[in-house]
């Protein structure tokens, strides 16, 4: 992946994540519905096909989305 990619991908994450921290201050989505979109995300990549290059891009991203959920990166607990 080119650095441009690299930080596109980068800045795409850090504007989602901001996005659901702000879904959730502002209760317009509770916290297991952030956790729903997130897992839902992971599964899909995780369920991804292609070829060999594709499923590794799909396995590497279902990997960070699930250290994201195991993280809690995504909802503010107290």
């Amino acid at each position: 992946m080119s650095d441009q990619n690299d930080h596109s991908g980068i800045a795409a994450l850090t504007i989602c994540e901001a996005l659901l921290l702000a879904m959730n201050d502002h209760k317009l989505l509770p916290e297991n519905e952030i956790m729903g979109v997130l897992r839902d995300s992971a599964e899909t990549h995780e369920n991804g096909v292609g070829s060999e290059s594709e499923m590794e891009t799909h396995r590497a991203v279902a990997a960070l989305i699930n250290r994201i959920i195991a993280g809690g990166n995504s909802v503010r607990r107290p």
